[in-house]
Formats: C-alpha cells, sequence, structure tokens
C-alpha cells in the first residue's frame, strides 16, 4: 500500500524544498530552541497566545513570533534565553518518536559512506520515526528519490510527520509504503532500477534476494544493526549469497570535550555504541565476487536462525498509547503549521480587498 506517491520535480533554479522554513523571523507553528543562562535547552513549538512555563516564571510566545533567529528574550521574572531554530541534530532527539531514533552521528555516516547523492534513487526500511529519512530526503534532493518501506502504520504516521515538519509540508522526493519490505520493494521497484538500499531492520538477511533484484550493477547496500550476532549473521549471508562485494563494517562513537578556560579535557560522557554499519556493493549479473582465502565461514544452526527477536536483541517493547500519542505530537505540530499559512493567507486577502 503506497502513500505519499512524489509529486513532479520543480523547475529548475527554483528554491529546494523546505528551505524557506529555514530563513527569516520566527512564525508562528515552528519549533524553537531556546537555552538559558546555565546552558540548559528546550524546545517549543510556537503558538499564539500561550506562554512557554518553568518554575522560573514563564515566556510568553508573542515574545518570539516575528522576531529574527539568534534573538534574545526574557521572562516575566527576568530570566533571559537565546532563540534559535533546532539544527537536525536537535531536532532528530527531540521530534516524537515510536521507536528509536538513527543517531545523527550514524545518519551522517549512512549519507557519507553509501555515498547518497543529489538525484540518486533510494529505498529504505524501516522507516521508525523518520530521522534517518530526513537525512537520505535532504541528501537526494527535489529531484531525488526516496522509498521507504515501513510494516508499521503507527510508526509510518509518526515519521511522516516528523518530515512534514522539518521540510514544511510533505517532500516532493519522498514516498512511504507500508508492507514488508521483500515482498513490496520488488513490486514496485523495477530490477536494476535502484542506486542504493538503506536497510534498518532485524533481520536483513532476509532481503538478500530482494536487494539484489532492485538493485543497479554497482549499488550501494547499507545496513544498520545492534548487535554482533546481527551483524555476522548478515555478513555470512552477504558471502554466501556471492552477487554482493565482500562486506565492510564499523562503528562510530562522538566525544564531546568540556571547554572552559584552561580546563579542557574530553567530557565525563560520550554517544558510544548505538548501532553497526555494514556496507557492500552489487556485483554485475554473472559475476562471482573475489575469494578471500583468509575469511572463514561461520556456521548458523536452524536455532541460530530463529533467535532474532526484538526482545532477544534488546529492542524496548513500545505500547500502542504511547504510539497514538506521538502520532497525535507529530500530526499537531504540521496542523498547526497549516493552520497558520492559512490564517496569514486568509489575513491578506482581506488586506488586499480592503485597499
Amino acid at each position: 500500500m503506497s502513500q505519499n506517491t512524489p509529486t513532479p520535480s520543480p523547475a529548475q533554479g527554483a528554491e529546494p524544498h523546505g528551505a524557506a522554513v529555514r530563513r527569516g523571523p520566527f512564525r508562528a507553528g515552528e519549533r524553537v530552541q531556546l537555552t538559558d543562562e546555565r546552558g540548559r535547552m528546550n524546545t517549543i513549538t510556537l503558538t499564539p497566545g500561550t506562554a512557554y512555563h518553568t518554575h522560573k516564571g514563564f515566556l510568553n510566545h508573542d515574545e518570539l513570533i516575528g522576531k529574527p533567529e539568534g534573538s534574545m528574550v526574557e521572562s516575566n521574572v527576568g530570566q533571559i534565553y537565546q532563540a534559535l531554530r533546532p539544527l537536525l541534530s536537535d531536532f532528530v532527539l527531540s521530534m516524537p518518536r515510536g521507536a528509536a531514533v538513527v543517531y545523527p552521528k550514524d545518519a551522517g555516516q549512512i549519507v557519507t559512506m553509501a555515498d547518497i547523492y543529489p538525484g540518486a534513487r533510494v529505498v529504505e526500511a524501516g522507516v521508525g520515526s523518520g530521522a534517518l529519512s530526513i537525512s537520505l530526503l535532504r541528501a537526494v534532493g527535489d529531484g531525488g528519490y526516496l522509498h521507504s518501506f515501513e510494516r508499521r502504520e503507527e510508526f509510518a504516521d509518526i515519521a511522516r510527520g516528523n518530515v512534514e515538519t522539518i521540510f514544511g509540508g510533505p517532500h516532493p522526493a519522498w514516498k512511504i509504503s507500508l508492507g514488508d519490505f521483500q515482498d513490496e520493494v520488488v513490486a514496485q521497484e523495477a530490477p536494476g532500477s535502484v542506486d542504493r538500499v538503506v536497510l534498518d531492520m532485524l533481520a536483513p538477511w532476509e532481503c538478500i534476494e530482494a536487494v539484489a533484484t532492485v538493485l543497479a550493477p554497482g549499488g550501494v547496500w547499507i545496513n544498520y544493526v545492534a548487535t554482533v550476532t546481527q551483524l555476522s549473521r548478515t555478513a555470512e549471508a552477504i558471502r554466501a549469497d556471492g552477487r554482493f562485494t565482500e562486506p565492510d563494517a564499523w562503528e562510530s562513537m562522538v566525544r564531546g570535550w568540556h571547554l572552559e578556560g584552561l580546563a579542557v579535557r574530553p567530557d565525563h560522557r560520550m554517544v558510544a555504541h548505538t548501532g553497526f554499519l555494514m556496507v557492500t556493493r552489487r556485483l554485475a549479473d554473472g559475476v562471482k565476487g573475489l575469494n578471500l582465502k583468509k575469511k572463514v565461514k561461520a556456521e548458523f544452526t536452524e536455532e541460530d536462525l530463529n533467535a532474532w527477536t526484538p526482545e532477544a536483541v534488546g529492542e524496548r517493547a513500545v505500547s500502542d498509547r504511547k504510539l497514538r500519542r506521538a502520532a497525535r505530537d507529530a500530526a499537531s505540530t504540521v496542523q498547526t503549521k497549516r493552520t497558520q499559512r492559512n490564517t496569514r493567507g486568509q489575513e491578506s486577502v482581506e488586506a488586499d480587498k480592503e485597499d
């Protein structure tokens, strides 16, 4: 089942989709990141007539609407806040979510190491809360194509709301479909028509036949998995298939630094393991991959093959109630923006009539 079929690309020279909402003064309906004098950050959605409340007074949203980005504002008791639009890395960590998001450090690695370029045709599964979809859409641009597959409708709704929030509306290059990737992708994408495949799922080895069918020769397949056992099983399945290059795998860790006078040192906390990334490329039809003699084949029993469940790899169960709330939150932000745009449009029409 397909949702949000991509619209034709804008005319040459048109402003990239979503760029306008990242510029200019703050507008009603958009998210703003407030930082207080102790460095604590909170993200709010600007709504006329409402206020941001803390134990140190309140700040009227109307004080921010119309101000330029980077303004300093005061609450009713003199608390000073710095106001900026959230960066992509801030947005994905604070947006409504049902599933765990792909962290910015991993999304950046995926875009670079999979060579996601403007105009590329990309398919991904699963969508989760849409964090990786946003990075992929920015990389392929309005002239590209991203087809996302998600098994759960609740996750698709959350992802759709988050994507529309950051781009200011539906993205012209995005198509989202409900169903199992290995079944739907071969039904909806022509053989050899896809440049890149990005999989964030429990058992990517089950998708080898589908990936090999739709991926063009030389195309890149990148997998995001959480555990060593998933990584090993996927690598061995790719080697046994023979239609792909030898897989490469890695993980990235990010450690911030404390900068204060001469006290320059690593932070006590860091973003360590979030997941493994593994990349391989599609060989031409009829070509057999290199037989690297240093590799030792791993054997998996039937019990091993049935052992990968969400609980076994440490995924946290998400209640239906939480999913519904996250979907409402994501949709509410989009609806607020649409209402504000319609109101401004009506006011402009009425003003023209008066003139």
